[in-house]
């Protein structure tokens, strides 16, 4: 089976091709492509594969955009933390929608129900959206409320309420309360940014996660990108690419 990956997080991408190995061995990855404009590039390119496994949001902009860009006829299944696309999601021949971190038992299922489906000789049919539905409800999504530090011989509660951002610096990762006080946690940014409500948080980049109301100042910035101020304050620029300032602003007027 041939597999095309669109996903822009290195971690994530690397742990979609060891479940897939883990799957088959024989699993062939054509390529892990990170932005719609590479990937619809591909597409128009190339012949098309198996399947396609792909995040909701790119470096630059959301997958459907692949879609409007590329003709796909092939099975796609998307793997995201936001589960509010899931419904777009159907309108583009998906098989599946799973959340992440996405198990090795989740993808278990998508791939043998599309053997299954293989297997029979039918084409893809229309999703029954309401079960779809229904399912989606069934899983009971939540998010961390609270995160567990230490203070000297103490554990101390911190409310998500209270944290103004969680950032990395000399390969510590610290949380940060709107009141300036730095706690390390035991949660690699990656990690944080599945445990987290994408309503209230946004991964700026490599070395930052922020809660939306810590963006003190918005200012425009070299070649389309945004420079930030944060409250509390932060020793480094805080810059939002270019290819992610769409979806910041689409954060931000959410």
């Amino acid at each position: 089976m041939r597999v095309l990956i669109f996903e822009d997080e290195p971690l994530a991408a690397e742990r979609l091709v060891k479940l897939l190995n883990e799957y088959n061995r024989e699993v062939q990855v054509m390529a892990i492509i990170p932005s719609v404009e590479e990937a619809a590039e591909w597409l128009l390119a190339n012949v098309l594969p198996d399947l396609i496994l792909t995040d909701i949001h790119l470096a630059d902009g959301l997958c459907f955009d692949i879609f409007k860009k590329a003709k796909v006829k092939c099975p796609v299944i998307f793997c995201t933390a936001y589960e509010e696309y899931a419904l777009k999601a159907f309108q583009y021949h998906s098989i599946d929608y799973l959340l992440k971190p996405v198990k090795y038992s989740m993808l278990e299922q998508s791939l043998q129900k599309l053997e299954e489906m293989k297997g029979s000789a039918r084409p893809l049919t229309e999703p029954k959206i309401d079960g779809f539905i229904s399912m989606m409800n069934a899983r009971n999504i939540t998010y961390k409320s609270r995160f567990m530090v230490k203070l000297g011989a103490k554990i101390k509660a911190i409310k998500v309420e209270e944290i103004a951002y969680f950032y990395s610096h000399d390969k510590l990762n610290l949380l940060v309360t709107r009141d300036g006080y730095q706690y390390p946690v035991d949660y690699s940014l990656e990690e944080l940014i599945q445990l987290l409500d994408p309503t209230w948080f946004f991964h700026v980049n490599r070395k930052l996660i922020i809660h939306i109301d810590s963006a003190k100042e918005i200012h425009p910035y070299f070649k389309g990108r945004l420079k930030l101020v944060l409250e509390p304050g932060l020793n480094e620029e805080v810059i939002v690419s270019s290819q992610r300032t769409p979806l910041f602003k689409a954060w931000l007027d959410q």
